[in-house]
């Protein structure tokens, strides 16, 4: 489990367990105090297992729109669990939120100590890309290598965005990213380009409050707007129709611009189209013509409560190459 910490006393009890079990890493005792005394007032995550903490990472801030991570650590028995890994999402999805651009780590370059070597394959394997080295930056027998990832890339994106269902920020969201939001979603690949996906933008207040209104049970009741996916069944060719891919296609543009904008937002789609069709009353609605299906509600607007990405088993179980197994 990956718990953000927020008492001081507690991040630094931490980070002193981890460190000094790592001393290949954090040898000098100088060094290894100053992360722990820094770490108290650092965003500060944790991988918990029972009663053990087997990893701890911080974040600080180095400029407006980059985030530095500053410390991370993982006992030697749960390397290569996918503990770090889950760390720095957390600590990726908290930076995007908040709205950096960057993220970069300080490092030794490799080929000096084997410790190290081993490190940056697993910052490279993360996405973190070299940036500069640094010879005199620590000491010559140490140069500093940097890496630095793009929080707005379109990969770095995918990997940011989960869905969100908290509350909103009562912040307007400006009627341009409202717009290049719907046009990334018109924008999808379309079955045979017979277009079977339309979208309608709310951000009228009155016009949201009555889709609100028949939400049951409640769900975005604070966000400041809304798209409202709609299908219309045409057939590709012969008896062939292809509108769920394509309306499936376009939520995911539009889910990936709300997060490369700045906003958070949840693909609703089963909980309006049951059995009490609460769909059916948002086409009302909107005067919505009687050939449009209405099939996913997407909320968009600025998240008011903190959130973690939920655990993702390793990639290894769910990727193969060439064959199963």
């Amino acid at each position: 489990m990956i718990r953000f910490i927020e008492n001081a006393e507690e991040k630094k009890k931490i980070s002193r367990q981890i460190l000094e079990a790592l001393t290949e890493w954090f040898e000098v005792e100088s060094s290894r105090e100053q992360y722990i005394e820094e770490s108290a007032g650092q965003p500060f995550w944790a991988a918990v297992e029972g009663d053990t903490y087997e990893g701890f990472l911080c974040l600080k801030e180095t400029g407006k729109s980059t985030m530095e991570l500053a410390v991370m650590g993982v006992r030697k028995e749960c390397h290569r669990k996918g503990v770090g890994r889950r760390l720095f999402a957390a600590a990726r999805d908290y930076a995007a939120l908040k709205g950096y651009e960057f993220i970069q780590v300080k490092t030794v370059r490799s080929g000096m100590y084997e410790d190290y070597d081993i490190t940056n394959e697993f910052y490279k394997s993360l996405g973190f890309k070299e940036l500069e080295v640094l010879p005199d930056y620590w000491d010559e027998a140490n140069p500093c290598q940097i890496y630095v990832m793009s929080l707005k890339s379109a990969v770095g994106t995918i990997a940011t965005r989960h869905s969100y269902r908290g509350a909103f920020m009562q912040e307007s969201v400006p009627e341009e990213d409202l717009i290049t939001i719907a046009r990334s979603g018109i924008d999808a690949p379309s079955g045979c380009n017979k277009q079977t996906t339309d979208v309608i933008i709310v951000n009228d207040a009155e016009v949201l409050s009555r889709i609100k209104a028949v939400l049951d049970p409640p769900v975005a009741q604070t966000a400041p707007a809304m798209i409202v996916v709609l299908t219309r069944r045409i057939n590709a060719y012969r008896d062939r129709c292809f509108a769920v891919q394509d309306y499936s296609a376009a939520i995911e543009n539009m889910l990936l611009a709300i997060v490369e904008l700045g906003y958070q937002s949840c693909w609703y789609e089963g909980h309006i189209t049951d059995e009490d069709r609460i769909c059916d009353k948002i086409a009302s609605i909107l005067n919505v013509p009687a050939e449009y299906d209405v099939v996913c509600l997407l909320p968009v607007g600025k998240a008011a409560d903190d959130f973690h990405a939920p655990s993702k088993k390793p990639l290894s179980e769910r990727v193969k190459f060439n064959r199963w197994g």
